[in-house]
């Protein structure tokens, strides 16, 4: 192979090297497996690996396009712009600069802290700090002080043998020696692949993979963020921190919520979308990068404008006022919380389109409630977003681009709901769609929406489905459960066993958590008269249309109820979407 034909250069790095230039800024550290996720007792091991001369794999580095003589946008503190980013070796080298330059990373939960290694010089060995090293004076609590300016090697080897006291002159030369040996860890080489500029970014993610051992894919979304990381790392902050808000009850104004506690890829797919009113990632990232999509050329004016266009529509996406109203139209749609959410695709996807019938239509929230519900309620039901999700959300948006108002936008909404929930969709393929066993499900979560909108008591039961179904009101069990109105047990003796058959949806009904245990495994002929006998004739007929059961169900053959009940709860979701 020519070297016409490679990807790649190869070079050799210092760790001293790699901390200076990630300090500077020309080395960017750009967060693609962020939150930090290694465990300290791997970054022990690993420093322990570097300490006796042991290869600890390479760097795949990637040259940044346009970087020299840039400008960063806002003000995050850089000294430059990076010419190199990290794709692969992100976790070793933040392990490796926040532990030797005393720097906080943040967790999975979003929180911050400073990574304590110690080290034993007697022993030559590492460990993670805790209080009982911290009491021992055999050990360094705190690794950082062998390469800190204020402090000396001369120094700290003075305050470690003062502490211990009548060191052998063997003792104090092992001291010695094993200091020094730990601080020229900055001369410890790593070896790293540079992948050229011009290298885009399928192909890099295709090389992550190839050399990665646990075959992990980076997609745009990744590319992205890592992109903010460097061009502007205020507003990938902005991103955590509305994610870390969302997972904290709070008496604050707070986007947490009881339906999804977004990432921030999430958040920033949802920028994305409101900005550039592009469903695929792919076209955003080269835009971002200051790409010219017809000349392909790139450019630092092009990247800026790009910049400025995701602030202004990421200052929209994370407004707690918009989010919070947004979360109003899926309560308007009858879903209660994040159990019977079957897609985050769906939601997040239909707050863009909040987001776009907000700002750039300037509809009023009321305006907007009943439309949007509605297309949740649809694109829930029937997986708009589950197969191709960037595909279908690229159409969607490409059908707005004509539209200059309010009442255009609705009118697309309701066009692309009443093309697909046709009457076939409601007697046949809805039926058809509920002959599942699985546990969660778009229609079963349709159905469930639709007995709160139709303001629907529990079976045998004086409360509302929609109070039931509400996270607040469960305690040590969910204030509501699913009963299977034929029995396993019951469907046993009949030859009926298979999984498949005694879950299906269409054997289900909501049923307060007492009643279904009372009920157990009884014969529905045994039960059925014994708890019916409390409702009046309108009562009885009320709930049987609700919880879609036909007349004498309870005698029906198996295979026959369940055909039947899937056309009548069809009908029951039909009419709940209908009350939107």
């Amino acid at each position: 192979m020519t070297s016409n034909n490679l990807l790649f250069s190869q070079m050799s790095y210092t760790l001293n090297t790699l901390l200076s230039q990630i300090e500077h800024g020309s080395i960017g550290l750009p967060d693609i497996q962020r939150p930090f996720v290694w465990k300290n007792a791997k970054i022990r091991d690993l420093l322990d690996s570097m300490y006796q001369g042991f290869p600890v794999g390479y760097l795949l580095l990637w040259q940044s396009a346009n970087a020299q003589g840039s400008q960063v946008i806002g003000v995050d503190g850089k000294q430059t712009i990076p010419s190199l980013l990290i794709v692969d070796g992100q976790q070793r080298l933040t392990s490796l600069y926040a532990v030797l330059q005393r720097k906080q990373v943040i967790r999975e939960d979003y929180s911050h802290e400073f990574i304590d290694i110690a080290f034993n010089p007697l022993e030559e060995k590492f460990e993670v700090t805790d209080a009982a090293i911290r009491r021992d004076k055999h050990w360094i609590p705190d690794i950082s002080v062998v390469w800190s300016k204020e402090v000396g090697l001369f120094n700290l080897f003075a305050q470690y043998s003062a502490t211990l006291g009548g060191l052998s002159h063997e003792q104090s030369s092992r001291v010695q020696y094993s200091l020094q040996r730990l601080q020229n860890l900055m001369n410890y080489p790593f070896q790293a692949m540079v992948l050229f500029a011009n290298v885009n970014e399928e192909q890099v993610s295709q090389v992550f993979v190839r050399i990665n051992s646990k075959g992990q894919r980076l997609n745009e979304t990744d590319f992205i963020l890592t992109l903010m990381s460097v061009y502007w790392d205020e507003g990938r902050h902005q991103l955590e921190q509305f994610a870390r808000s969302a997972k904290i009850p709070s008496t604050q104004a707070s986007p947490y919520n009881h339906y999804l506690q977004p990432d921030p890829a999430q958040l920033l797919r949802v920028a994305i979308g409101l900005g550039f009113r592009r469903g695929r990632m792919q076209y955003v990232y080269s835009l971002l990068r200051g790409k010219d999509l017809q000349s392909g050329e790139y450019s630092e004016q092009s990247r800026n404008t790009q910049f400025t266009i995701l602030q202004k529509a990421q200052v929209h996406t994370l407004n707690v006022q918009y989010w919070k109203d947004f979360l109003k139209c899926l309560l308007h749609a009858g879903f209660r919380s994040a159990r019977d959410i079957s897609s985050q695709n769906a939601l997040l996807f239909t707050y863009i389109l909040y987001l776009i019938g907000r700002v750039d239509y300037h509809m009023p929230n009321d305006a907007l409630r009943a439309p949007i519900a509605r297309w949740y309620f649809f694109a829930s039901l029937t997986g708009r977003y589950t197969n191709s999700p960037e595909s279908a959300l690229e159409s969607d948006l490409l059908q707005l681009r004509d539209v200059h108002d309010g009442t255009g936008f609705v009118s697309v909404i309701n066009r692309n709901i009443q093309a697909t929930l046709t009457d076939d969709y409601w007697a046949v393929t809805l039926p058809n769609e509920l002959a599942t066993s699985a546990s969660r499900g778009p229609a079963l979560s349709a159905y469930h929406a639709a007995l709160c909108k139709l303001d629907a008591l529990a079976l045998f039961s004086t409360l509302k489905v929609s109070d039931l179904l509400d996270p607040n009101h469960s305690g040590t069990k969910s204030a509501v459960e699913r009963h299977h109105l034929f029995p396993k047990k019951h469907l046993e003796k009949l030859g009926i066993r298979e999984v498949v058959q005694t879950n299906q949806i269409a054997n289900y009904a909501l049923l307060e958590w007492d009643d279904n245990i009372r009920i157990s495994d009884s014969d529905p002929q045994q039960y059925w008269p014994k708890y019916i006998q409390k409702l009046t004739s309108n009562e009885l007929t009320q709930m049987m249309q609700w919880h879609a059961l036909p007349d004498r169900w309870y005698a029906m053959p198996y295979d026959e109820f369940l055909n039947v009940r899937r056309g009548l709860i069809a009908q029951v979701i039909r009419d709940g979407f209908m009350k939107i």
